[in-house]
């Protein structure tokens, strides 16, 4: 599977860690691969919980084609999306879901909540997990030791 939007979304994510935001990084793609919007964490310089990387791509894509749902869409994201934004991947119908470091403690794809695999799950999208993970894990792990 290429991962040029992979490399996007590592950009995004860096960039988030230089404001001092957790760095996460998302872009979402259209069937052929073109890039409908990009995003890293807000959470801080917004002061809104819900900012993740993913939450703010999704959106945006979603308004630049003026549609609500994505339905030939990959989101594309550095770390394994919570539960919040695996259920909103599923609620904007998203063909496929691409990560990169797998998050034991947080996640809602392979881990915890396992929003897709839920049966009350409306749409499970294709998963597919541990694309460029060795960056994805070291961008975090660098941002998190630099805070202890």
């Amino acid at each position: 599977m290429p991962s040029a939007p992979m490399e996007i979304a590592l950009a995004e994510a860096r960039a988030a860690a230089a404001r001092g935001e957790v760095p996460v990084g998302a872009v979402v793609t259209d069937a052929a691969g073109a890039v409908l919007a990009a995003a890293g964490n807000e959470v801080e310089a917004r002061r809104d919980p819900s900012a993740h990387a993913e939450m703010l791509a999704l959106r945006d894509a979603a308004a630049a084609r003026g549609v609500k749902l994505l339905p030939d869409a990959t989101l594309w994201v550095t770390l394994e999306p919570c539960a919040m934004c695996a259920a909103a991947a599923s609620l904007f119908r998203v063909k496929r879901v691409v990560f990169g470091a797998y998050d034991p403690k947080g996640g809602g794809v392979e881990h915890g909540a396992r929003v897709f695999a839920h049966p009350t799950c409306h749409h499970a999208p294709e998963v597919v997990g541990g694309i460029r993970e060795g960056e994805a894990a070291a961008l975090l792990r660098g941002f998190f030791a630099g805070l202890r």
